[in-house]
C-alpha cells in the first residue's frame, strides 16, 4: 500500500542546534522524489536534520498491523540514515522506534520490517496498529546529507 507523504522538514534548531538543510521536490533519473539535503552539525548539542510526515493528517493512529513493514524506494550518498517510527504510545519527542539503512547512489528498494525497529528511550513496545508518524533522519555525526525518496509503502510478506 503506497503511502501519501506530506513531508515536513525538522532540524535540531528546535533544540538550539545549528544543523542546516531543507527538503526539495526533484526528478532524479526520471523518478519524482523528495530530497533531504543539508549539513548535520554536532555544535551546540545538535546533530540532526529530518523529513517526516504524519500518516493521518490530524496526527491520530493509523492501523498498519496487516503489514510486515515499510518499503522505501531510495537513493543517497552512501551515508547511514535512520527511519524512525512514532506511535500513539510515545509521549516525548526523543522517543521512537528506529532502523538504520544506507542508500546507495543508485535507486534501490529497501524493506524495513517492523520487527527490525528498536525502541529508543522508551519502554513501550512497538504496535503497528498505533502507527502515527514516519521520519527519515540524517543524525549523529557531522556530514553532508543527501537522500532522495521516490516512494514509501507498506508491504506484506
Amino acid at each position: 500500500m503506497e503511502l501519501t507523504t506530506n513531508w515536513e522538514y525538522v532540524a535540531d534548531t528546535v533544540m538550539g542546534g545549528v544543523s542546516t538543510g531543507a527538503i526539495y521536490e526533484e526528478v532524479i533519473d526520471d523518478k519524482a522524489a523528495t530530497v533531504l539535503r543539508g549539513k548535520v552539525s554536532l555544535d551546540n548539542n545538535g546533530g540532526f536534520i529530518q523529513m517526516a510526515f504524519d500518516l493521518v493528517p490530524d496526527g491520530s493512529a493509523f492501523d498498519a498491523s496487516a503489514w510486515t513493514g515499510i518499503e522505501i524506494e531510495v537513493t543517497g550518498n552512501g551515508a547511514t540514515y535512520e527511519m524512525r517510527l512514532r506511535t500513539t504510545a510515545l509521549t516525548r519527542p526523543w522517543q521512537s522506534f528506529r532502523a538504520e539503512f544506507s542508500p546507495t547512489e543508485r535507486w534501490q528498494t529497501l524493506r524495513l520490517p517492523f520487527e527490525g525497529f528498536t525502541a529508543h528511550r522508551t519502554d513501550a513496545t512497538f504496535d503497528p496498529g498505533d502507527l502515527r508518524r514516519i521520519g527519515i533522519l540524517a543524525i549523529g555525526q557531522e556530514f553532508e546529507a543527501e537522500i532522495a525518496v521516490a516512494t514509501l509503502r507498506l508491504y506484506r510478506d
